[in-house]
């Protein structure tokens, strides 16, 4: 049994002594005096009983003991580096640089206070955040370029895509504060039957949503406008081109003076995901955003 008083000093001072055949080298090459050097070679000399090294005046050489022992002791050393090597790298990665990706609507209304939360707890976490469609987002987790993404919840994804479901969230009507739907506490989907609505395009998550809720309430849709991002939306309607259906992260309005926001029936609706690669082991910084992520978001309110 290796004595308890034998030090990982010590022996890698024993080797840079082997490597370097002399006191005052080996201390230069690990910043030891050439005193310390001699006492940490005396100490485990004791330790172990044995003599390792033949000093003169001119020479340090290894005793067959310290021979034997060197050998085994280079190759554990070294082992035992790599593996420090690789913690210290794990331990670099969790305070490094993390790349997400979400669609617009969550980007602006449930990022900034999870990054901000982010920050507070791990000041050494790097998130990069890119602001980006739904399929976009998707596209980037499935390529690698990306840890993962906080996206609207797809039924039949990629069967590379892992989805990790945060919350269900509710869509508004979006409309003038003058319309005659904007005094309404709740609306049904019959309601919006004829309006111009405006509505987010094709590439969002939130559009085949709408339309299968639509359809499946018998309601037509009359899509005046296909816009990219909420705050477009909010824009038209504000011109009066329509009214819009958005999702709750959406709020609050820019302006609730002239617009009101009216909650939709549960019909419809959406899940907020996080998403990943299956199968593949995220990052210890990603893991923690990740985590972080899981265990504070919310569903928003569907009232301004």
């Amino acid at each position: 049994m290796p004595s308890p008083h034998v030090t990982l000093r010590q022996l890698r001072v024993l080797l840079a002594v082997a490597d370097l055949e002399g006191f005052g080298r080996a201390g230069d090459s690990i910043g030891l005096s050439q005193p310390a050097v001699s006492q940490a070679i005396r100490g485990l000399e004791a330790e172990l009983g044995l003599k390792l090294l033949d000093r003169t005046t001119r020479e340090v050489a290894l005793t067959p003991a310290g021979q034997a022992l060197v050998g085994p002791l280079r190759r554990l050393l070294g082992e035992l580096d790599t593996v420090l090597d690789e913690a210290r790298g794990q331990a670099a990665a969790a305070r490094g640089i993390v790349h997400v990706a979400s669609a617009p609507t969550i980007s602006g209304g449930l990022m900034p206070q999870v990054l901000a939360a982010a920050r507070r707890r791990y000041p050494e976490l790097q998130v990069r955040l890119g602001d980006q469609s739904q399929q976009q987002a998707v596209e980037r987790v499935l390529d690698g370029s990306v840890d993962f993404a906080v996206i609207v919840g797809i039924e039949a994804p990629d069967p590379a895509l892992e989805q990790q479901v945060l919350f269900d969230e509710g869509f508004v009507l979006v409309c003038p504060a003058g319309h005659a739907l904007a005094q309404q506490a709740m609306l049904r989907l019959a309601d919006l039957a004829g309006w111009p609505l405006v509505l987010l395009d094709r590439h969002t998550g939130s559009r085949p949503l709408i339309e299968r809720a639509f359809a499946g309430a018998g309601v037509p849709l009359q899509v005046a406008i296909d816009v990219g991002h909420p705050a477009t939306a909010f824009r038209m309607v504000q011109a009066g081109l329509g009214v819009s259906v958005l999702p709750a992260l959406s709020l609050p309005l820019p302006d609730s003076r002239s617009l009101r926001a009216v909650p939709l029936e549960a019909a419809l609706s959406r899940q907020v995901v996080l998403a990943r690669r299956r199968q593949r082991s995220l990052s210890p910084a990603a893991q923690r955003l990740w985590e972080l992520i899981a265990g504070l978001a919310l569903p928003p309110a569907t009232c301004p």
